[in-house]
């Protein structure tokens, strides 16, 4: 799996197949099961779908194969890339590193609540369909000092020993399994929910545009979700790129990865969304959606503990396979960098981040009363600081790097292997992340600051 490159000694993605699903697994994540069918709800439901295809096609395809190129090109991890390229930027590949960091010291307490809602659905626990006693079990959960953690901990172990294990060995392998099995358990879920009596409003709200519903905020919503989803802004894609061998075919595996993201999404509608509006519940916001609306739907189905345990097996998957690709935006930064071996960096790190999210879960239970930016905890602050302020800089600076600094002849030079990989569509994309992709990302992070 070697190669001669910078290090000597840089690993590669085994298969096409193996970096495709190690890098849609990346975009797969919680953000697709619960924001995306709420978000769609509330923003004219069809009307939202469609303005969030056309962002994809023009604005995410765009940076996930600019990020993608940028670590092709440089073999290295976020920081080293920019300082590569351009000595100015070094910093946005250190924001990326930080980004990746914060992120993931929340998402494992999340992770930690999904290991907790796995052994909950087995052992019956949720098998009511009274929402306010389902409320209060996941007030319960998340309030406690010590459960949330224990539980974090777990799923931070778990994502520990698939990135110590390498690129190959450990993040391949486990997405090239994981991947198609979360694909199986969604669709499997969609059948049955589509098949419930009483679908078909959910299916309508889910697929019928009302643009009477939708307004400027649904493109800003839809805008933000295809940011946070394509994990664009974060070092992942740059990071993933790096593994990447010179022959790589970076226009294919650019149309793939936010293809399998979005239909994911859709899915993701088709399983909540018609079995919510069959047993007559809110499709209501966030997590209270996964965690308290679906298990009491679950509890009228048929099979329910059955289709439960495979809906919060599938939330597992696309969180874990989300959690990997932060671990390993920090790992290779601090092998690359202070050239310390993978093992002693995904340990060191993997214990610091998760020390990091203890406050955050805190926050939601005995540390309720401390407020640290704008009224609010550590929890939502740091998912406000890196979705609202540094997701977007990040993006809005690789577009300046590639389309300014670098020079998108430089990046088309890389992209197409000096020629010999087609890419037809070669002055769409420059003109695309040149003007249209920073103007988008700088009129959603003004609106979403001055909100």
């Amino acid at each position: 799996m070697g190669s001669n490159d910078l290090n000597g000694n840089r690993e590669r993605w085994g298969s096409k197949f193996g970096f495709i699903m190690a890098a849609a697994g990346s975009a797969v994540g919680l953000g697709n099961l619960w924001k995306f069918p709420y978000l769609a709800g509330k923003n004219g439901g069809g009307a939202f779908v469609l303005m969030y295809i056309l962002i994809v096609i023009f604005i995410g395809i765009s940076l996930v194969m600019g990020e993608m190129v940028i670590g092709k090109a440089t073999q290295l991890n976020a920081m080293g890339a920019y300082r590569k390229l351009s000595k100015k930027l070094t910093w946005v590949g250190g924001l990326g590193v930080l980004t990746a960091f914060i992120i993931l010291s929340f998402y494992c307490i999340v992770g930690g609540w999904v290991i907790s809602y796995l052994i909950k659905t087995l052992t019956g626990a949720l098998s009511i369909s009274d929402t306010e006693a389902l409320g209060n079990i996941f007030g319960e959960l998340v309030s406690n000092p010590l459960e949330p953690i224990i539980y974090g901990a777990i799923f931070m172990l778990i994502t520990l020993l698939i990135v110590v294990a390498g690129i190959g060995e450990g993040i391949e392998k486990a997405s090239k399994i994981m991947m198609p099995a979360l694909f199986v358990m969604i669709i499997i879920l969609s059948i049955r929910s589509v098949t419930l009596p009483g679908a078909a409003e959910g299916l309508r709200f889910l697929l019928y545009p009302d643009f009477s519903q939708f307004s400027g905020e649904g493109v800003l919503a839809a805008l933000g979700q295809v940011f946070f989803s394509l994990s664009l802004g974060m070092g992942i894609m740059i990071t993933y790129g790096s593994y990447l061998s010179e022959d790589a075919n970076v226009p294919q595996a650019s149309f793939y990865i936010p293809i399998l993201d979005t239909l994911a999404a859709l899915l993701a509608g088709l399983a909540i969304l018609p079995a919510v509006f069959a047993f007559g519940f809110e499709p209501a916001q966030g997590p209270g959606l996964m965690f308290v609306t679906l298990p009491a739907v679950f509890s009228q189905m048929p099979a329910g503990v059955f289709f439960g345990f495979i809906f919060f097996a599938l939330v597992f998957l696309a969180a874990l396979t989300s959690s990997i690709s932060l671990l390993e935006v920090c790992v290779t930064y601090v092998v690359d960098e202070w050239k310390w071996n993978r093992k002693k960096a995904t340990w060191i790190l993997a214990i610091a981040i998760f020390l990091v999210g203890i406050p955050a879960s805190l926050s939601n239970g005995p540390w309720s009363h401390i407020a640290i930016f704008k009224g609010m905890g550590f929890f939502d602050t740091y998912d406000y600081i890196t979705s609202y302020i540094f997701l977007p800089i990040g993006g809005f600076m690789s577009c300046i790097l590639i389309g300014w600094l670098w020079g998108t002849d430089n990046a088309l030079a890389e992209i197409t292997n000096q020629g010999r990989i087609p890419f037809r569509y070669a002055n769409a994309w420059s003109f695309l992340i040149k003007y249209v992709v920073p103007i988008a990302i700088a009129v959603i992070f003004i609106t979403s600051i001055t909100a």
